[in-house]
């Protein structure tokens, strides 16, 4: 949300992508969403999607509430319909954080999420202690600790914003 409000400062009304059918979706991040857009001055709206046309259908919405911009929540389903919700932000001018590195591929203008590499890593140290004998029950529950901001700054010129240096001074790459 922060890095929203930090691109697109005058956005005064976000689209939040969730998918309500994901085991990862809970009423308390959206909670936590809200205080955090409530913080910044920032109103929400949530908007559904389980399906791809349910996905054409919420999107349709942006430019009737004249969204300033879109965050897609995480959720495997999401991720598996990046290229649709890349070209549907792109077709409404909508600018869109993505929690993955996959949509910046498909044209995304910004992302942040968990760095996978550092998440498979994990797996495998994971997975090399468990087969040499440890218990599962014995090892300790990690957190992602390490998470990479990509932005597209031909798209961000695309849709007529200017990148402030203090984020691309962050970002661990800028597509360009």
């Amino acid at each position: 949300m922060q890095l929203l409000h930090e691109l697109v400062p005058a956005a005064r009304l976000i689209a939040v992508l969730i998918n309500p059918t994901s085991p990862a979706y809970s009423e308390a991040a959206m909670e936590s969403a809200q205080n955090t857009a409530r913080v910044l001055g920032i109103n929400l709206l949530p908007l559904n999607a389980s399906t791809p046309d349910s996905i054409e259908v919420a999107l349709a919405t942006l430019k009737k509430e004249s969204v300033g911009a879109l965050l897609v929540t995480g959720d495997s389903f999401l991720v598996a319909q990046r290229a649709q919700l890349v070209a549907l932000a792109a077709q409404n001018a909508v600018p869109a954080l993505y929690h993955r590195r996959e949509f910046m591929a498909a044209g995304g203008l910004i992302s942040y999420g968990p760095s996978l590499p550092d998440a498979y890593y994990l797996v495998g140290d994971y997975t090399g202690r468990i087969l040499s004998g440890q218990s599962p029950a014995n090892l300790p529950v990690h957190q992602s600790a390490k998470f990479e901001l990509v932005i597209n700054t031909k798209v961000a010129k695309e849709l007529g914003l200017t990148v402030p240096q203090a984020m691309l001074l962050r970002a661990d790459e800028v597509i360009e």
